[in-house]
C-alpha cells in the first residue's frame, strides 16, 4: 500500500509503504466500540458518593412509641424515607475499569486506522520540524496544508518540544507520541497526521 509523504508546504516529497495488516483491515465497529467503552471507563474518576443511614447525622433513639400513636412503626430518624435520612443503594466510590483483552485492544486500533486510511483521513508527513515554538507559526503551516477548521491529531515517534509548545494554544490540534496513540483520540479528530518516524514506530508497536 503506497502513500504520498508531504512536507509543511503541502508538497509531495516522497512515497512510503503502509503495512496492509495495519491499514488494510475491515472496519469492526463492534470492536472499536468496545475499546472506546473500555477507555472511557478507565478515565472515570469514580468519586461519586452518597451517605447511607450509618453516615448521616442524627439521633439513634427510637423516634416514638412502637404502638398506640396511630403511625407506622419506625426506629430511627435516619431511615431513608425521612428528609435528611440515609440513601438506599446510592452510588459509592469505586473503579469503573474493566478488563479488555490486549489482542482486542490492538485489533481495535488497527481497525480504526484502516478506516481512517480508507476515508483519506490519514496524512503522512516527512517530519514536524518547526523553526520556532510559536503558535502563529504552526497555524500558518496548518493553513498551507488546507486543514484550517479541522480537528487534527499530530503523531510522532517522539514529540518535538517546539511542536508541543506551538500546539498548546490551538484548540483543534492535539499532539501525541506513538506510544499514546489510541482509538478514542483518533475517532474524536478529523485528520490523523503522522510522521515517517512515527509510522515506523507504530508498525513496531502493532506487530509485537
Amino acid at each position: 500500500m503506497q502513500v504520498e509523504v508531504f512536507n509543511w508546504d503541502n508538497q509531495v516529497v516522497a512515497q512510503s509503504t503502509l503495512d496492509s495488516e495495519i491499514f488494510g483491515l475491515p472496519t469492526r465497529r463492534d470492536i472499536i466500540s468496545s475499546v472506546i467503552e473500555w477507555q472511557r471507563a478507565k478515565a472515570r474518576a469514580g468519586t461519586h458518593s452518597t451517605k447511607t443511614r450509618e453516615n448521616v447525622s442524627g439521633s439513634t433513639r427510637k423516634i416514638y412509641k412502637q404502638k398506640g400513636g396511630g403511625r407506622a412503626r419506625h426506629g430511627s430518624i435516619k431511615a431513608p424515607i425521612f428528609i435528611g435520612g440515609g440513601i438506599t443503594f446510592g452510588p459509592l466510590p469505586r473503579s469503573h475499569e474493566f478488563k479488555l483483552n490486549k489482542k482486542l485492544r490492538k485489533l481495535g486500533l488497527k481497525s480504526i486506522l484502516s478506516t481512517r486510511f480508507r476515508e483519506a483521513n490519514i496524512i503522512v508527513m516527512k517530519d514536524f520540524d518547526l523553526e520556532e515554538a510559536k503558535t502563529s507559526n504552526l497555524a500558518k503551516k496548518v493553513e498551507r496544508l488546507g486543514l484550517v477548521g479541522k480537528k487534527l491529531l499530530l503523531v510522532d515517534s517522539l514529540v518535538p518540544n517546539n511542536l508541543l509548545l506551538a500546539a498548546k494554544n490551538l484548540p483543534k490540534v492535539k499532539v501525541l507520541p506513538v506510544v499514546g496513540l489510541n482509538v478514542l483520540d483518533i475517532t474524536k479528530n478529523d485528520k490523523v497526521i503522522i510522521t515517517l518516524s512515527g509510522l515506523e514506530k507504530l508498525t513496531e508497536r502493532l506487530e509485537k
